[in-house]
């Protein structure tokens, strides 16, 4: 049996769902493929069984010997299992081919592969992992069901960051698909704020499954309210045309720059900043971000500049390797600095702020997260109390390997030098 189409076969059931794909390959090496005839016993009552088995094709059905009821019949078709959670190898009903059956079974020595540490990685908790990938652990909950959290060491906002939104609904997406397709687009709407001290429940729905592309949705709720949704599609790579026009920019290598540390570092003690404004910067307690940024030129959100920015960016620490994992962790670093572009030719004189409206992203080739990448960012427009900014991502070879869109609502929150107003 052709093993990409096991490890196919595998993403499709609902039990693996929160197995990291290095488990879903290792499950492929070792399954054993089993017949059985209309009417053959799979497994008895009371004897013991080879394994935890998958429903490869056709049907069969379980019986309690105990219970000869026939209102309480139970049938097993394609994708779904049975083995799983007993404490020993004795089987406690029979199971019965109701037609020509073919089951892949796992055997029991490698029943260990069904208890990852983590959605990511099958051999390290989440507490050694990096912030991000621990912001990105996703909690299953039942078929397609996903609860995310804002750890309490993870920077604070008012609201959940948007690319939370983005990272945790990508990663809910991506358990649900086959390791074998990865993302090749998404597109994310912002409803409502999120609230960083509730969980996050992510419902995913699996609108399609081809032989080349699936499609999800993917909606957020809190409160009971949808406050975020995402449609995202996934491929099988393929090999195809190639071509890339657009350059990567002259940009300072990221070790010759400054990282965001040593920037507040030096802005505390510049003898040429006003003493008010450094004794500001000192007693602002630093949260590292997840995200390590080199930012290739001067960012000010209280000067004017043009509607253009440029900086470097990887994942604070070693990721574990999982494709799927660098993509989600791409998307989530994604909505960093990106809205606050289009602000930029109009900071003269006032304090601004932008709120993402909707965001969407294009992966052209392979990425390692925890890899340099140039972050490009332009706004080519501003209009009617919204911004819209364009990005691309490019590895340190100069190949583009992300495009993005996005529109924000932009205003003016106040002056930054409003005049005093009598109290008489």
């Amino acid at each position: 049996m052709d093993r990409e189409n096991v490890i196919e076969f595998l993403g499709q059931v609902p039990l693996l769902q929160r197995l990291p794909s290095s488990s879903h390959r290792k499950i492929a090496d070792v399954v054993e493929v089993k017949h059985y005839e209309s009417g053959e016993y799979v497994a008895r009552d009371g004897e013991p069984v080879a394994g935890f088995y998958f429903i490869w094709d056709g049907q069969a059905e379980v019986s309690d010997p105990s219970n000869a009821d026939d209102g309480n019949r139970l049938f097993l078709k394609k994708y779904d299992y049975f083995g799983h959670g007993s404490t020993g190898s004795t089987h406690q009903v029979n199971v019965v081919a109701l037609s020509t059956l073919t089951c892949l079974i796992l055997p029991n020595e490698y029943r260990c592969l069904l208890q990852p540490k983590s959605i990511w990685n099958a051999d390290e908790t989440p507490e050694n992992f990096s912030l991000v990938e621990h912001i990105l652990h996703l909690e299953p909950l039942d078929v397609n069901i996903f609860r995310g959290f804002t750890p309490p060491d993870a920077p604070a906002f008012k609201q959940v960051f948007g690319g939370q939104f983005i990272g945790q609904a990508l990663a809910a997406a991506s358990k649900t698909v086959d390791c074998l397709k990865l993302l090749h687009s998404l597109h994310a709407t912002f409803i409502l704020r999120g609230d960083n001290n509730v969980p996050i429940i992510y419902q995913v729905d699996r609108v399609r499954d081809g032989n080349n592309f699936a499609t999800r949705t993917v909606e957020a709720k809190q409160h009971g309210s949808v406050i975020f949704t995402l449609i995202a599609s996934f491929q099988r790579e393929q090999l195809g045309f190639e071509h890339q026009t657009a350059s990567m920019p002259l940009v300072p290598s990221p070790e010759t720059l400054l990282s965001m540390e040593e920037l507040q570092e030096r802005h505390m003690t510049d003898p040429r900043l006003p003493m008010e404004y450094r004794i500001r910067v000192a007693s602002k307690k630093f949260v590292p971000w997840p995200i390590e940024i080199r930012f290739c030129e001067k960012y000010s959100t209280r000067e004017e500049s043009k509607p253009s920015f440029n900086y470097w960016f990887r994942a604070r620490g070693k990721l574990s390797d999982d494709p799927a994992l660098h993509r989600c962790v791409v998307a989530y670093a994604s909505d960093l600095i990106f809205a606050g572009v289009s602000l930029n030719p109009h900071r003269k004189g006032i304090i601004a702020s932008a709120l993402s409206l909707d965001h969407s992203m294009w992966f052209h080739r392979p990425l390692k997260a925890d890899d340099w990448l140039l972050y490009v960012i332009e706004s080519p427009t501003a209009y009617g109390g919204r911004g819209f900014v364009t990005g691309r991502i490019y590895n340190r070879k100069g190949e583009l390997v992300v495009s993005l869109t996005q529109e924000c609502r932009i205003r003016k929150v106040k002056d930054l030098q409003e005049p005093l107003k009598s109290k008489l």
